[in-house]
């Protein structure tokens, strides 16, 4: 059975999943945060089922003066997701769950050494909204 998302839906994924990377980028920022992006990115876009199809291309107008006003939208935006495919297709919600968890680690293990602890407790705070729901 093919799973027919709404605009808002897709947009709301989109959101919580390119939003996610973005927020590992900004707290890698004392590293690379372009690494960071990069690794994030190439996760999201390798992403296969629904949340492949939805994450393929970043959302536009995802923007925030402050990494506080990013994660505002984003960590809402990551429970509304995981709630929505329970719903709507609950055998992805796991899928969309792990690809955030993979870009989330990918964007951790681009830095040298160690994550910074800006960057744990970004992927803390994204893990609980995803499980949050």
């Amino acid at each position: 059975m093919a799973i027919t998302l709404s605009d808002q839906d897709q947009l709301t994924l989109r959101i919580g999943g390119w939003g996610a990377v973005w927020l590992m980028s900004a707290a890698g920022a004392a590293g690379s945060a372009h690494r960071a992006a990069t690794g994030g990115s190439i996760a999201l876009t390798s992403a296969t089922g629904l949340a492949g199809h939805v994450l393929a291309k970043a959302p536009k107008g995802l923007t925030g003066k402050t990494t506080a006003a990013l994660a505002d939208r984003v960590l809402p935006a990551l429970t509304a997701s995981i709630t929505l495919l329970k719903q709507q297709a609950p055998e992805e919600a796991g899928n969309f769950r792990r690809t955030v968890t993979v870009a989330v680690d990918a964007a951790v293990q681009s830095q040298k050494g160690e994550p910074s602890p800006t960057m744990t407790e970004m992927a803390r705070k994204v893990t609980e909204a995803l499980d949050a729901a």
